[in-house]
């Protein structure tokens, strides 16, 4: 008998989201693999000696920052091309991503343990006690497509600069981006068995993640995938998940409508409305509605559509096609369940939908209570801003929302009956710096991101306690 073959690996084609054709194949990673993978760093980060220093770890991420900002416009580009965000605002994330690891580098100063008080009761009588902070073990990072470099920035470099071996598994979709990161991090000196990058099957990933060698997992992406990875979680696990929402903002009547807008119709269409926080439902006062809408209409219908490298291109496509039919598919339901099509509403290419503008669709379409994930703005109408918090909560999100008003009582008052983990005050939903707190609650997700905060995450509190009776 001849001996069996063995299975050849699967592979996985990336390919241009704006015109199709293929930019790279991939080998995927096999279980096995990634067994070896987690064995490796298992046993490095059980022996002690093996851990980087906090000053080796500063000194590489000095050296990979530099080195991401001399790479900027290819890694931009390459970002642009395999994940159809148009270049300009692929040139602001890799931007982004090079002060995210400046970021790095002081949340590192700030790692700190504290002293805990004692002498405060007899039997804590000649004894001192102090925390230290240490690295946790090995994280794994479950990355998203949308923002392909600075993603990986927030999941990766915080392990990194905490002391934390990772394996970083980035979307199918845009994988490039974040072998280029990894790379680069090995440029500047960091040895590869503490950063590993690799592509693999839904099945490996989620073997990854539910493994007891690790130690916390960093995931982006859908709710139905996090939730189900959470409920998967060996004993012991630590997780932070980031999925989505559908942002609202309210517009009161004595914003500054003109100021406004520009940053509401940046905040709605950026990356073809693929942001976790993009703005999603605006709801108008009754006394300016007509205004809003008339002077949204031609904003939103010149609109560059079109090749994300041209640097003209404000709307790219959508990832995959399949999502341009899903989008086209929920704004016609809207529109027959009596949603008025102000602009837009039409398939541009197999890839590229139009920038949409509905006003009042019914409450219960599914662009009023899921997560559109695609360039459509919806309008509401509301007589009192407390009728527009109430629509604005009726969804199980609770992520990032806005309010628009010069009125600071109302600001205040919407600020703590939204619901939501951060809420903006005359700012778009889609605003964000990466050194302040960042995620959602109840299906929006579990946990802070943030460089500083996932830092923290990514490691544990030691006590030490000392008895003497020295005077």
């Amino acid at each position: 008998m001849s001996p069996k073959k063995a299975k050849p690996k699967p592979k996985i084609k990336i390919t241009a989201p704006y015109d199709g054709h293929l930019i790279k194949e991939l080998q995927a990673t096999s279980w096995e693999e990634a067994d070896a993978i987690l064995d490796e760093m298992s046993a490095l980060f059980k022996d002690r000696a093996t851990w980087l220093p906090k000053y080796e770890r500063i000194a590489i991420l000095e050296r990979f920052g530099k080195l991401l900002a001399a790479k900027a416009d290819e890694l931009a580009l390459q970002s642009a091309q395999e994940g159809g965000k148009p270049l300009t605002d692929s040139i602001i994330e890799i931007n982004r991503a090079v002060n995210g690891v400046s970021i790095a580098i002081r949340e590192l100063a700030q790692l700190k343990g504290a002293e805990i008080p004692m002498e405060l009761t007899e039997s804590s009588k000649n004894h001192m006690a102090y925390t230290m902070i240490e690295p946790a073990g090995i994280v794994v990072a479950l990355s998203a497509f949308n923002h392909p470099m600075n993603l990986i920035i927030h999941q990766v470099i915080p392990a990194v600069a905490a002391g934390c071996p990772v394996i970083v598994k980035p979307a199918s979709a845009t994988p490039l981006s974040c072998f280029s990161i990894v790379e680069l991090l090995y440029e500047a000196g960091l040895p590869e068995r503490w950063c590993r990058s690799i592509v693999c099957s839904n099945d490996v990933a989620s073997k990854l993640a539910s493994d007891g060698r690790i130690s916390f997992v960093t995931f982006i992406g859908s709710a139905r995938v996090g939730w189900q990875i959470r409920a998967n979680l060996a004993p012991g696990v630590r997780c932070a998940l980031e999925h989505g929402g559908a942002a609202p903002i309210i517009i009161e009547p004595d914003a500054d409508i003109d100021s406004i807008l520009p940053g509401i119709v940046k905040g709605a269409y950026y990356h073809a409305g693929q942001v976790c926080v993009s703005v999603q439902r605006a709801f108008v006062h009754k006394d300016i509605m007509a205004e809003v809408k008339e002077k949204l209409i031609p904003m939103v219908a010149a609109l560059k559509i079109g090749d994300p490298k041209d640097a003209a291109t404000e709307v790219g496509p959508l990832i995959h096609n399949k999502e341009v039919d899903r989008v086209d598919e929920w704004v016609k339901e809207a529109v027959y369940a009596g949603a008025e099509l102000a602009t837009g509403g039409s398939k541009i290419s197999a890839s590229c939908f139009e920038p949409t503008l509905l006003v009042n669709p019914p409450l219960a379409a599914k662009v009023s209570r899921q997560e559109i994930f695609g360039p459509v703005l919806c309008l509401y109408e509301y007589a009192h801003y407390l009728d527009a918090v109430e629509m604005a909560n009726s969804v199980p999100f609770s992520f990032q929302a806005s309010v628009f008003t010069k009125n600071l009582d109302i600001a205040l008052d919407c600020v703590g009956r939204l619901k939501g983990t951060a809420v903006m005050v005359n700012e778009h939903t889609a605003f964000r710096v990466d050194w302040m707190p960042f995620g959602g609650a109840e299906m929006s997700g579990l946990g802070m991101g943030g460089i500083g905060y996932s830092m923290r995450d990514m490691c544990l509190e030691k006590l030490m306690v000392i008895k003497s009776n020295a005077v």
